[in-house]
């Protein structure tokens, strides 16, 4: 990490991190988090919580016991949740003179380019009046984490809030001190990695979900690649270890750093990679993945061999190559049911193929960045 104390911190908390491994929030925890939150802000760093336990929250105020709760009790928890959630970061947030603003953000809140600026320039605006925003997946509404997707929202929400406020550093902490080389559950000989230049070559091999934390490791490399490729340095941490945030916005190596991708990205390209999806998009050849990544080419259906998901045109998909690699996020010019019926074919099919045309590229260079991709 750098010397210099980052000047805007995106900070998510995990669930199993604010419970600390129970059923309730934990009053201690919730009080380090904002004593650390506090201090950074009054020396003059903008800080931005992203934080899980809504759903925890809720079903402590109301007695409901089952974790096993239905799409649509979690939805209602939720709703009860989050109320009590922003008012005991509020509640202590005025303790140090400061201040908590709720943001409830959904994918479809960013999705277009009008309101991911909107989303931005409220954040933003915030931030300059010096108070702390809170952000939680807007559950309610939006059910992709409470179905226990595998990418875990707030994971991801982070990474699209870095990219979207242009942060300088994003702390990923729950109750795991970092990225492994093997899984340290089977393995006692496994070593903390501390610098991932690539986390792409670790997400195939990462853990997955927890019964109260949606996210998991995998989910915590996903938005850190993301994060990452947009600017953001991360580091995923313990937020068991006593000021972990302070220590690490101060240059302390804790955890596993994720540098930045120092490639200047144009506020498209940020906004395209910062798009939540859960993995929809389009598999390719070797010719495809060539043109696109060294001849900066359009996507045309010939170089199109698979279809992941299902996703809507217009949407932001991710683009693989054939290791199973995303190596570039981007605008479909066609449904992923057209992209099916299109595939392997030369753009002068897609007519005949599909009876109407929205152009000759699947993507279009002008909507497409690229992801770095390991060796």
């Amino acid at each position: 990490m750098t010397d210099a104390q980052p000047r805007r911190i995106i900070c998510k908390l995990g669930t199993n991190l604010l419970t600390a491994g129970g059923d309730r929030l934990d009053p201690g925890v919730l009080e380090a988090v904002v004593r650390q939150v506090a201090e950074l802000r009054n020396a003059g760093t903008q800080v931005t919580v992203v934080t899980s336990g809504a759903v925890t929250a809720g079903r402590a105020r109301v007695g409901a016991t089952n974790t096993r709760s239905s799409v649509g009790a979690r939805q209602a928890l939720a709703a009860i949740g989050q109320a009590q959630l922003v008012q005991r970061y509020d509640s202590l947030l005025q303790r140090y003179g400061l201040t908590a603003a709720q943001a409830l953000i959904t994918r479809g809140d960013v999705a277009e380019r009008r309101g991911y600026l909107n989303v931005r320039n409220t954040l933003l605006r915030l931030l300059q009046y010096g108070v702390v925003p809170i952000i939680n997946e807007n559950d309610v509404v939006a059910d992709e984490e409470l179905r226990g997707g595998a990418f875990g929202e707030n994971d991801a929400l982070s990474a699209l809030i870095a990219n979207l406020i242009d942060a300088d550093l994003l702390i990923l902490l729950s109750d795991v001190e970092g990225v492994y080389d093997a899984d340290p559950r089977v393995n006692p000989d496994a070593g903390l990695i501390d610098v991932l230049h690539n986390p792409i070559s670790m997400i195939r091999a990462a853990g997955d979900v927890d019964e109260r934390s949606r996210g998991g490791m995998r989910a915590k490399l996903e938005a850190a690649r993301r994060a990452s490729a947009g600017g953001t340095e991360v580091v995923i941490a313990s937020g068991n270890k006593p000021d972990v945030i302070t220590r690490v916005a101060g240059g302390e190596r804790l955890g596993t750093l994720i540098p930045a991708d120092t490639t200047v990205r144009d506020s498209r390209e940020r906004w395209l990679l910062a798009g939540l999806h859960n993995g929809e998009g389009l598999d390719l050849d070797y010719g495809a993945v060539r043109a696109l990544t060294e001849q900066g080419r359009s996507l045309l259906p010939a170089g199109v061999v698979g279809v992941r998901g299902e996703f809507e045109r217009g949407d932001i998909i991710q683009l693989y190559d054939p290791e199973q690699r995303p190596i570039a996020v981007g605008i479909s010019n066609y449904s992923s049911a057209e992209a099916a019926k299109i595939r392997g074919k030369n753009s002068s099919e897609i007519l005949d193929a599909l009876g109407y045309y929205y152009g000759s590229s699947v993507v279009h260079r002008n909507n497409l960045a690229l992801l770095p991709v390991s060796d």
